[in-house]
This record gives C-alpha cells, sequence and structure tokens, in this order.
C-alpha cells in the first residue's frame, strides 16, 4: 500500500482538520453564551472585571473545554465531513478509481494523529496552568468558599510519623484533637496530644493550644504539658483546604509527586489524581477509536440524506464521554483500579469500531 500523501490525502485530511476545528468553534461560542448569562449575576455580585472574565476565566476555560469535549468533536467532524462527501457520491468514485477502503482510512488516521497529539500537548503542557489561573479565578468569583467536612482525618507523614484530627474547619484552620505520634517497629516514640491545632502563617505550622506530650527514652518517660506549643509539620492547610479538581491544575510531574505523597499519607483523595493522571493520556487516544467508527457509519449513502448519520455520530460520541465518565465509578468503589478502569471505554470502543469496520461497505 502506497503511504505516500497525494492529492486525494491532501483533501481529506484539510476537510477533517476544518470541520474540526469549525465544530470547536461553533460548540465554544454557544457554549461560552449560555455559560455568561448563568453566571453573570456571580460575576456582578463579587465585582469580577470585564479583564477577569475574558483573560483569566474564558480565555483559560476554551483549552479545558476543548480537550474534555475532543470525541465529540473528533466525530461530529469525521461523520459530517464523509456523509458529505459519501452523498455527492465522492466516495463511490474514489473506491471505483481503485482506492481501497483500507487506503482511504489513511488521511483519516493522519488526521486523528494531529488531533490526538494535539490532544496531548493540551493535557500536559497547556491545560494544567491554564486551569491554575481559572480555577482560581473560580474560586474567588463564582463558587463558595471551600468547606472541609471530614471528619477522623488520618495521614501518615513520613514513614513512622503520623498525624490525627478528629475534625477540621476551614473557616477558621483550626483542628480539633489534635495527635502527632512516632512510631519506631511496634513501640510509640512519641506522642504529643492537643485540643485544638490553629494554623499559623507566620511560622507556617501549627500552634497547639493545652497539649499534652509523651516521650519513650531509654530512661524511662518523658512527661510535659502547656498551654501552647509551636510545631511545624509536613501537613499544610493547603493539604486539607483544597477541592478534589485541583488536580486539573497540576503538571505532569507535580501530579505523580503528588500521587506519592498522598499514597503514603494513606490520603483517600489520590484516586483523583490517579483518574486525572489517566485520562490525561486515555482520552487522546480516543481520536483514532472514533474516527474508525465515524467513517464506517457514514461513508454508505443514505437515502435520508446526511441527518441520520449525524444523530448516530452524536448519540455515539456522547455515549462514549459518558462512559468515560461513569469508568471513573468504578475507581472510586474500589473495583479496577484507575489504568484499567480509564481505558474500558477505549477497549470496549475499539471492538466496536473494528465490527463497523468490518461490516462497511468495501
Amino acid at each position: 500500500m502506497n503511504l505516500r500523501i497525494n492529492i486525494l490525502d491532501k483533501y481529506i485530511i484539510k476537510k477533517f482538520i476544518g470541520t474540526y476545528f469549525f465544530a470547536i468553534l461553533i460548540f465554544i461560542v454557544i457554549v461560552i453564551i449560555f455559560d455568561i448569562s448563568e453566571k453573570i449575576d456571580e460575576f456582578v455580585e463579587k465585582g469580577a472585571t470585564l479583564e477577569g472574565i475574558v483573560f483569566q476565566y474564558y480565555a483559560n476555560f476554551i483549552p479545558y473545554f476543548m480537550n474534555m469535549f475532543n470525541p465529540l468533536f473528533v466525530f461530529i467532524a469525521v461523520i459530517f465531513f464523509t456523509s458529505k462527501l459519501a452523498s455527492h457520491s465522492e466516495i463511490i468514485a474514489m473506491l471505483a478509481g481503485g482506492v481501497s477502503f483500507k487506503r482511504l482510512l489513511y488521511p483519516y488516521f493522519l488526521s486523528s494523529l494531529v488531533i490526538a497529539l494535539l490532544s496531548l500537548f493540551l493535557n500536559l503542557v497547556v491545560i494544567p496552568p491554564a486551569n491554575k489561573v481559572r480555577l482560581e479565578f473560580q474560586e474567588n468569583y463564582i463558587s463558595d468558599k471551600y468547606v472541609n467536612t471530614n471528619r477522623d482525618i488520618h495521614f501518615q507523614l513520613s514513614p513512622g510519623t503520623y498525624v490525627y484530627m478528629e475534625s477540621f474547619n476551614s473557616w477558621n484552620n483550626t483542628a480539633s484533637r489534635f495527635t502527632l505520634e512516632t512510631i519506631q517497629g511496634h513501640t510509640i516514640v512519641s506522642k504529643l496530644s492537643a485540643e485544638t491545632a490553629v494554623w499559623d502563617t507566620t511560622i507556617q505550622g501549627w500552634k497547639l493550644y493545652n497539649y499534652f506530650l509523651r516521650k519513650n527514652n531509654e530512661m524511662g518517660v518523658d512527661i510535659s504539658s502547656g498551654k501552647t506549643l509551636d510545631t511545624v509539620i509536613n501537613l499544610s492547610i493547603k493539604d486539607l483546604n483544597q477541592r478534589e479538581n485541583i488536580v486539573e491544575s497540576y503538571n505532569y510531574n507535580e501530579l505523580n509527586d503528588l500521587i506519592d505523597t498522598q499514597k503514603l499519607r494513606g490520603d483517600k483523595r489520590v484516586i483523583y489524581a490517579q483518574i486525572e493522571k489517566n485520562t490525561r493520556f486515555a482520552l487522546p487516544f480516543s481520536a483514532f477509536i472514533l474516527t474508525l467508527i465515524g467513517v464506517s457509519l457514514s461513508s454508505r449513502k443514505r437515502k435520508g440524506g446526511i441527518g441520520m448519520n449525524i444523530g448516530i455520530g452524536l448519540v455515539l460520541s456522547f455515549s462514549y464521554i459518558l462512559f468515560l465518565r461513569f469508568s471513573q465509578m468504578f475507581v472510586h468503589a474500589g473495583v479496577l483500579p484507575p489504568w484499567i478502569a480509564l481505558w474500558v471505554p477505549n477497549m470496549l470502543y475499539a471492538l466496536i469500531s473494528v465490527f463497523l469496520y468490518r461490516i462497511a461497505p468495501k
């Protein structure tokens, strides 16, 4: 099979990429109009500036939205322009001219490769810093202040060092029933308890109130207590006062460091970072699968025109996005590890694409 790019390949690639970006443009304009109408009251009430709305929020919202619904845009692009080719009998002419159906897919997959690499580039380079600005703006002008409602908070700060809080109040950054333990083997080396612990920004640490310290050493047990005690540990209010979606603003290295830290601490929120990490690679790969499905479905000329193909494309692309979100529930339920759960939709739709390819008109 000749893989040199010819005039026909250039024609299909131009149509594919052009329709893809046109679909993105249309959807982004529609979404921004609806989003502004929904959030305008909050912007005015909280004093957001026009510059902040445009450049801090929506300018950084566009790459996030574009990548989140990338499967939809790919599918719509393929279905729309391939259906037009079929309705104009252009595909029949290509096949009659000696171009095999397999060779016809070559420019489609080249276009998919460009889109997949673009999506991967957005996921790893562009979107994390953009999300950092967007989420900060959202925190100040859209969302209510985050309140940590967790109770019985346990963390391992380092091997053998554990911290416990009965509860934590995000409004005043205060922990109740604070305990810090150091354990070697099966022996408690020290145990520091306090009725309350308040985050002190001046020392970037915790100020303990009504504390009790017990240390075990070779000479026996040392016990001390007091009204206040400053202590600095590897746990800040940033670790306690962050929403789960903060992982969207971490670059790849920061995400790996966060996963390692949260695993060490035994932090249940580690699954959000693991889901984000695996989604960044699983989502771009869907461009190849959905392209094959789209071409297989729309390459046949239909009496009803392209409306039926577009309808089928919308249903399948939305079902893929919903399934990708639903597969995250397997991670939260502990049924599947993240790297398997996030690739299940790709594996399932890959099987569907192969089946549709085999029954597609050749």
